[in-house]
Parts: C-alpha cells; sequence; structure tokens
C-alpha cells in the first residue's frame, strides 16, 4: 500500500521493508523543512513497526525512480528565509541533523540507493545507512566551501574518517568523488550498474526475511561487488592537506610547479570562501575525535554563526548562494577576498556555541 506523506516524499510498505521515494525531481530532490519532518516522522514509525523489517531509499528523477538521489538541502529557502528573518532557517537546520542522527542509529538496517546526484543533505540522508549503494552514474559530493558554507549534515564526522587526509581535501574543495573512490575512502559500500536497481528495489519486496539481518544477508547473496578501480593511497593529499593551516596548504599546492593536479586544486580553493576554507579545516580536525552527536552540535552552532554572525546579505553564506544558485553570476565578493587576509580571530567565533549546554537545540542526541 502507497502511502503519500506529501507529494515530495512517496513511502509505501511492499513486502516487509518500508520503502522512500524522494520525489521533488524538478530541484533533484533538495530536501525542504516538510521532507526532513515527513522523512523523520516514517521512520520513527517504522522503526517501531514489528512488520516492518528494513527501510530502503531512493531519489526520482524527470522520468521516475532513480537517476538522482538528493542535491542537499534547498537553498533557494535558506537564502530567502535569512534575508527576511524567516525563524524556520533554524527549525530547518534542527531537525535535518536530528534526522541526520537518527539515521546514523536507526535500530533496522536503512538502505540508501546513492544512484545520480549525491550532495550536501545527500549525503546526510544517505552515510548512515547500513547499506550504501553507489552506481556509475553518482556524483558524490559536499560542495558547500563553494556557497559560502562548511559540509555540515555530519560532514565533519564523516569526512574526517576517510583514509589520511582525504577528509580535508574533499571538505575544502568539495571536488567530486567517483563511484570507485567513493567505496575506497569509505563513503559508499558497494558499486553496481544502474540498470540493477529496480530489480533489487522489487527483490526486496518480493522476498520473505525472518529478521533484519536476512535483509542484508539478501544482498551479499546477490553478488554485489565493491566497486573497482579506486584507490586507498592517500599520499598525494596527505603531502599537501597534511599542513598546518589552510594558508600553508594553499602554499604547498602553489608551489608544486609541475605538479598538475596541485596546481588545479590550488586554483579550486582560491575560488572557494576563504573565510570558510580556514573554517572547514578547523572543523575536520576536530571532528575527528569527536562522536556523531557532538560534531552534529558543533555543525549547529557553526551553521547558526553562519547566518547570523554577519546578517543577511552582509553573510558569507547568503552571498555564496546569491551568486551560484540565485543571480547565477557565478562570482561571490567573498569577505575577506583572499585567505592571506583570514585570521584566527576571524574562525574562532564558529567554534564558540551561541547556546548553553541544557539549552543546546540538539542536547538530546
Amino acid at each position: 500500500m502507497t502511502e503519500t506523506v506529501n507529494r515530495d516524499v512517496l513511502t509505501e510498505v511492499r513486502g516487509q521493508i518500508g520503502f522512500i521515494t524522494l520525489n521533488r525531481p524538478k530541484a533533484l530532490n533538495a530536501l525542504t523543512l516538510q521532507m526532513v519532518r515527513d522523512l523523520r516522522a516514517c521512520l520513527l514509525a517504522w522503526q517501531d513497526d514489528a512488520a516492518v523489517c528494513a527501510v530502503a531509499i531512493r531519489g526520482s528523477n524527470k522520468e521516475g525512480p532513480f537517476g538522482a538521489f538528493c542535491a542537499g538541502g534547498d537553498i533557494r529557502f535558506l537564502h530567502q528565509a535569512a534575508l527576511a528573518g524567516n525563524p524556520e532557517i533554524e527549525d530547518f537546520f534542527t531537525e535535518e541533523y536530528a534526522l541526520n542522527h537518527l539515521i546514523h542509529s536507526y535500530a533496522k538496517p536503512y538502505i540508501a540507493f546513492m544512484d545520480g546526484i549525491v550532495m550536501g543533505g545527500g549525503m546526510g540522508i544517505s552515510q548512515g545507512a547500513a547499506l550504501r549503494l553507489v552506481t556509475e552514474r553518482t556524483k558524490m559530493a559536499m560542495p558547500e566551501t563553494a556557497i559560502g558554507l562548511f559540509p555540515d549534515v555530519g560532514g565533519g564526522y564523516f569526512l574526517s574518517r576517510c583514509p589520511g587526509r582525504v577528509g580535508e581535501y574533499l571538505a575544502l574543495t568539495g571536488d567530486t568523488v567517483s563511484p570507485a573512490n567513493a567505496v575506497a575512502w569509505g563513503l559508499a559500500d558497494v558499486q553496481v550498474e544502474s540498470a540493477t536497481l529496480p530489480a533489487l528495489w522489487d527483490g526486496l519486496a518480493n522476498t520473505h526475511f525472518n529478521s533484519a539481518e536476512e535483509v542484508l544477508a539478501w544482498f551479499a547473496s546477490k553478488s554485489i561487488a565493491k566497486g573497482a578501480g579506486g584507490s586507498c593511497a592517500t599520499g598525494q593529499f596527505d603531502a599537501y592537506f597534511a599542513q598546518a593551516d589552510a594558508l600553508a596548504i594553499l602554499r604547498s599546492l602553489e608551489a608544486a610547479g609541475s605538479d598538475v593536479w596541485a596546481t588545479t586544486t590550488a586554483a579550486t580553493l582560491r575560488k572557494r570562501s576563504p573565510l570558510m576554507v580556514a573554517v572547514v579545516l578547523e572543523q575536520i580536525r576536530r571532528a575527528r575525535t569527536m562522536t556523531l552527536a557532538e560534531d552534529l552540535r558543533m555543525e549547529r552552532d557553526m551553521v547558526r554563526r553562519c547566518f547570523n554572525l554577519r546578517p543577511g546579505a552582509a553573510s558569507e553564506t547568503v552571498e555564496g548562494i546569491r551568486a551560484l544558485a540565485v543571480d547565477k553570476d557565478h562570482s561571490p565578493k567573498w569577505n575577506p577576498a583572499r585567505l592571506e587576509e583570514v585570521t584566527a580571530d576571524m574562525v574562532a567565533p564558529f567554534f564558540t556555541s551561541p547556546w548553553p549546554a541544557h539549552a543546546h537545540p540538539l542536547r538530546d542526541l
């Protein structure tokens, strides 16, 4: 039986599996506050439903299921809400991060079909899955520094767990991860052909399971192989991204001379928000020793600073979204304009909570 929670989130229970389809294809399934609320309500209900052994989630594109997973949060809403002083922006981040934590700690297997675009908030609703499937069409990234933000939704936690200094590289540059590297770097579990997804999805519905463990065993029985071609070697990233601070990383890349990858990466960093590049490096390194809940609380502090440290149009994040998604001039006016101008005093406020511990919006995680 199919239940339409709202037109953007479709849910149904078939056999013993709860199925979720993100159904906002024109926006690449970008998450709204209502979608976050409906996903959380659905997962909580199924967690307590003995008839549901596991949950599977997918996205949809304009032609139908699969093809796009989730491009992140609805950044146009965030831009409008920040300029208007809409308090729903606070609700969005609190409830989105609570959803991320629920998925990581979910009591039943949660299986993410990460086909197509998987970015930002899309990573937040997939990285905590018991099984993360990618395909040859997967385009995975945490590209937030391009809009003056940081890799949130638990990004500090899961990126810092990548091998070596891969997490710093991905967080600072926002570069896209190939499906094979996603597996090699611990951001996915298996790579499959996109053509096999409908059969796997329907097979879940048509198979009888005696326990949650049998759901994952069923996938294993399908001889799903790990992705080939990815590399666990991190020497290239470690050589540059282990430097003491963001400016030292940038200077080492720019000094590489004949290393085309290094000079290209340096050019990418020069396009990102200098302030947020420095903030994000600090975030990743702090998160490496944090629990997920601690990281999400830190990120909730950080995101409030992003929209309130310099309110309205003066916000680095509002300016980044304007340039990328609203005016689309791709010429953000970063403040400061260069990494050389960023000081420790500019970075520090992002890591000071605006709330006492007993009043933190994520205190109950």
